[in-house]
């Protein structure tokens, strides 16, 4: 007969689907860079400390390390979506506190730059004669 194996703590810590690389997957998936940063240029971390009841939602998020306040908001919404898995042991309701470091980049999407220049075949026998001017547009997408 089989010994049951005992918890190694004595309240095990809430997990979510896919360990910490589910928790980064589904925070940069859902994480969008706030439009009132862009003219900033913002970039740094947001450091938070999130509340999780014994039903495993997240109730509660507090800023640590503020980054600017569009970003704060915007790292305490996706860190309230987080739904984390929780063992019951003796019917306890134990509230979890989780420090979550999230991460603002700007990225280089669909930007746009003109380029403006002038095309010469050869030296124009003619003075008269305005060269040929183009306007290039060329459009980056960086995924």
């Amino acid at each position: 007969m089989k010994r049951e194996k005992k918890h190694r703590n004595f309240i095990p810590q809430p997990d979510y689907p896919g360990g910490p690389k589910g928790i980064t997957e589904f925070i940069y998936k859902e994480l969008k860079y706030p439009e009132d940063a862009v003219p900033h240029k913002v970039e740094g971390t947001v450091v938070l400390k999130a509340e999780i009841n014994y039903k495993g939602d997240v109730i509660d998020a507090k800023i640590i390390s503020s980054l600017f306040p569009s970003c704060d908001e915007e790292a305490i919404r996706v860190v309230k979506l987080l739904k984390f898995k929780i063992e019951k042991i003796r019917d306890l309701k134990v509230r979890f506190y989780k420090t979550f470091n999230i991460k603002f980049k700007m990225s280089i999407k669909n930007t746009e730059m003109i380029v403006n220049y002038i095309v010469l075949k050869s030296e124009p026998k003619n003075k008269n004669l305005n060269p040929q001017k183009l306007l290039l547009i060329i459009k980056s997408t960086n995924k």
